[in-house]
């Protein structure tokens, strides 16, 4: 590390990279729009990022519909689902509330990036919304829209995103965990158990 030259100065790093394209500043919006609401009711994933006094998340959220819903055209909701009760970017809510969350489609290489804050809620008739079967989520994720946009396509292009599969030879949780904690938990046993428990508590 001590070894390489890094950017310290804005100034340097804007003339190295030159003036943003117009079209990248234009299509910035402060609220959901016909196209923008379209395109978040078909986005069935995405990555909430957040930021606390311990540092950044990056929390991965899916749902088998809309993975988030709107509100108003100021607002949107987000359940949070079962999960494995880390909290952490819950946690990061609640101290701080600045919050980003990338959007996809599969099969699109659009991503929908929102920038906004959030703040978390027990309200009944919020968690009632996501009810299913009698499951209700624990809170729901109540983000005010800063700015929406939707990001250049290069990186899912460049990724080949959707139409590979290089999932053969991936490491599998079990194998993480078991490489994590010395070999005290994980492993082959615990993979072969997930399915079955993931079944149980989707929701």
């Amino acid at each position: 590390m001590n070894s390489m030259e890094f950017l310290d100065d804005i100034a340097a790093l804007e003339a190295l990279y030159g003036t943003a394209g117009a079209a990248s500043m234009r299509k910035v919006v402060a609220r959901l729009t016909p196209l923008t609401r379209q395109w978040i009711a078909m986005a069935r994933y995405g990555v909430l990022t957040t930021v606390g006094p311990d540092g950044t998340d990056g929390s991965p959220r899916g749902d088998d519909g809309a993975v988030v819903v709107e509100l108003d055209e100021n607002t949107l909701l987000m359940p949070d689902w079962r999960g494995n009760n880390r909290l952490d970017s819950l946690r990061n809510i609640v101290a701080d509330g600045r919050v980003s969350l990338m959007l996809m489609v599969a099969g699109s290489t659009t991503v929908l990036r929102i920038n906004g804050r959030a703040r978390l809620t027990v309200q009944a008739d919020l968690r009632a919304r996501f009810d299913r079967d009698g499951k209700q989520p624990a809170t729901v994720i109540v983000i005010r829209i800063a700015e929406i946009y939707p990001q250049c396509a290069r990186a899912q292009i460049r990724a080949d995103l959707w139409r590979r599969d290089d999932s053969a030879g991936v490491p599998s949780v079990g194998a993480l965990l078991a490489e994590a904690s010395q070999g005290e938990e994980g492993g082959a046993q615990y993979d072969a158990a997930w399915p079955a428990r993931a079944a149980k508590s989707m929701w």
